[in-house]
């Protein structure tokens, strides 16, 4: 993927803030984009024309530059802070990564994937409509359906189970080398190495 002259990558972890949510299924965009920070070595701060953080680096000497953002705002609100970090930075829409949970994929496995609907989730379609475009990568981590009849907001909004618990930081780390893979080898490879 050229990066010449495309301003950097965006990466946007989707989740809510505050540690009432920490650990709920709905912000494995957090916890991958916490990831993705430690890897580049560099802290969030906080970004004054909007209301997120970032941490602004490269993932390795000579590789693409990127911006980790966390919007410090609910899911819904997510498009605004986005779009602020994108014009801020002179990157586009087709330079972002929504990194999101996913309903219709199950626990501990993923999908990579470009442009497309916001299939009922909220923060997608917050994106899309600040955006006015779909065009944006997403690395869809699956968080699987609710069992029984359980309401799919009160499954998304809730912690993970204690099976899931063990499982979830070797889910997180794959869901950061996809960013990677993509970032630097394309969606192709990205898609056949990582679309379980």
């Amino acid at each position: 993927m050229s990066d010449a002259g495309a301003g950097p990558w965006v990466i946007v972890g989707l989740g809510n803030p505050g540690p009432a949510y920490a650990g709920h299924r709905h912000n494995i965009g957090y916890l991958v984009a916490d990831e993705l920070v430690r890897r580049i070595g560099a802290p969030f701060k906080a970004h004054r024309a909007s209301r997120a953080e970032f941490a602004d680096g490269r993932l390795a000497t000579g590789g693409p530059r990127l911006v980790v953002v966390r919007p410090r705002c609910y899911m819904n609100e997510i498009g605004g802070p986005t779009k602020a970090v994108l014009k801020f930075f002179g990157a586009t829409p087709d330079r972002l990564v929504a990194i999101h949970d996913e309903l219709d994929i199950p626990f501990d496995t993923m999908r990579v994937k470009f442009a497309g609907g916001d299939n009922g989730h909220n923060g997608l379609r917050s994106l899309r409509s600040s955006l006015g475009t779909g065009d944006f990568f997403r690395v869809r981590v699956g968080v699987g359906r609710p069992p029984g009849r359980q309401d799919p907001a009160d499954f998304l909004l809730s912690n993970y189970s204690s099976t899931e618990r063990k499982e979830l930081p070797f889910q997180v780390d794959r869901a950061a080398d996809a960013v990677e893979t993509l970032l630097t080898l394309g969606l192709a490879e990205t898609q056949q190495r990582f679309n379980s």
